[in-house]
């Protein structure tokens, strides 16, 4: 019997480490492929690990209440995919175990010359669970991992299993061979600082570092451009002051402008849906749903983009319920993992902050994010060149000019402000 490593998934952009919470399995008990075998805590998700082995619990490597690095061995799973044999005849069992030694030779002599043109596998950056046999298949395979982002997985909760790689390897992926993906800080030739400038040194902490990576790795992948336009908010500002006692009694939570830009968007990606895609190499990935992610900010803990599903299905109700569920949850470390992935494009409501205008950084594998700045009454000068005072607010859409030139993304954008200033609000609850 083979022994696996079960790993410590990284659940989200950002987490680091995991807490073990509960084991639903002890040494010794015989355990299925993705059945739970225990429970993780982090900082912004809780989340149900299914084992991606079937086999026996030969060790578990840490108790319940230990914090553990993100890629660390968790326990160790005897595998059970020769167990079969026993039940075969002596004859069609020697027979089976002959031509295992030879396909395992076989096999031994492809790794060698692998390893011949690669000492080992392409550097990772992905925030994506892999079973430790997609793991070692991509390693002999010469595929970095980052290049199964965009896989939708048929195993449980999307994972990507070993039909799935199979299918990708047959379906035209290609090793991802000399083009490295730089993932560290580029050196800086300036020193932070000057001997005996008054100073204090504060060491990342590992959200941080991870973080830091994320977005270096982002910027490296993806040529960011940003445009910038503002809208007139104030009929919708009208609207919400009038309706917005009458809301919370009715749902139970407050009405704020975040589901209406949000609206506007997905309706903007329906119009243009290559903004709602990927790259995958020398190919465009058009994603038929819009999954739209909306970054929360947890107190003390960062942000998190838990992601609507399926969001052009949503009227403006459904997405107030929505967006509320997600960010209460996000707020009590409620996340499921699924909540957290599938994304295709994102928003950003930095005016919740009092911030006017930012240029976020894209969220991989998305081709755009965009963002919203605080809605300020400004003195502005009208349609019939008249000047009054107006509630603007001023959108960003930073996107990726590989495959989102600045025609697609000033259209974009004109399409959300122009689905904004033609909201009829009284008619969508």
């Amino acid at each position: 019997m083979a022994k696996q490593e079960l790993i410590m998934p990284q659940m989200g952009e950002s987490i680091t480490t995991g807490t073990i919470t509960k084991w639903n399995k002890a040494v010794g008990d015989e355990v299925e492929i993705d059945e739970i075998i225990l429970e993780i805590s982090t900082d912004k998700v809780e989340s149900e690990i299914p084992s991606p082995y079937s086999g026996r619990i030969e060790s578990l490597l840490f108790e319940e209440g230990e914090t553990i690095d993100v890629g660390k061995p968790i326990a160790i799973i005897e595998d059970d995919a020769s167990a079969s044999l026993d039940s075969k005849a002596p004859e069609e069992k020697e027979a089976k175990q002959t031509q295992e030694v030879d396909e395992d030779k076989d096999e031994e002599v492809k790794v060698e010359k692998k390893a011949n043109k690669t000492k080992s596998s392409p550097a990772s950056t992905s925030n994506k669970f892999y079973t430790p046999l997609v793991r070692k298949m991509a390693k002999e395979n010469g595929v970095a991992l980052d290049d199964l982002d965009h896989l939708e997985g048929s195993g449980a909760g999307g994972r990507v299993n070993k039909s799935d790689f199979e299918k990708y390897l047959s379906s035209g992926g290609k090793s991802s061979g000399g083009s490295k993906k730089t993932t560290s800080s580029p050196s800086v030739s300036i020193p932070a600082y000057k001997p005996g400038e008054s100073v204090q040194i504060i060491p990342m902490d590992n959200m941080r570092k991870m973080i830091a990576k994320n977005m270096v790795a982002s910027k490296l992948t993806s040529p960011h451009v940003n445009s910038v336009d503002e809208v007139n908010m104030s009929h919708l500002v009208k609207f919400r002051e009038g309706f917005k006692a009458e809301f919370q009694k009715q749902e139970g939570f407050k009405l704020t402008y975040t589901p209406f830009i949000m609206k506007a968007i997905i309706d903007a990606l329906r119009e243009h849906p290559y903004v709602n895609a990927s790259v995958d190499g020398d190919n465009i990935v058009l994603k038929k749903d819009i999954n739209l992610g909306c970054a929360v900010a947890v107190p003390g803990n960062g942000l998190v983009v838990p992601v609507i599903k399926n969001a052009e299905a949503l009227n403006m109700v459904g997405i107030c319920r929505s967006l509320q569920d997600l960010a209460t949850r996000a707020r009590a470390k409620k996340l499921k993992m699924e909540d957290l992935q599938g994304g295709t494009f994102t928003f950003s409501n930095v005016g919740s902050f009092g911030t006017v205008l930012a240029t976020p950084i894209i969220l991989q594998p998305q081709v755009g994010i965009m963002a919203a700045g605080v809605i300020k009454k400004r003195v502005v000068v009208l349609d019939d060149d008249a000047i009054g005072v107006r509630s603007m607010m001023f959108l960003t859409h930073s996107y990726d000019h590989r495959l989102v030139d600045g025609e697609l993304g000033g259209k974009f954008l004109a399409s959300v402000r122009n689905n904004l200033l033609n909201m009829v609000p009284n008619e969508m609850f």
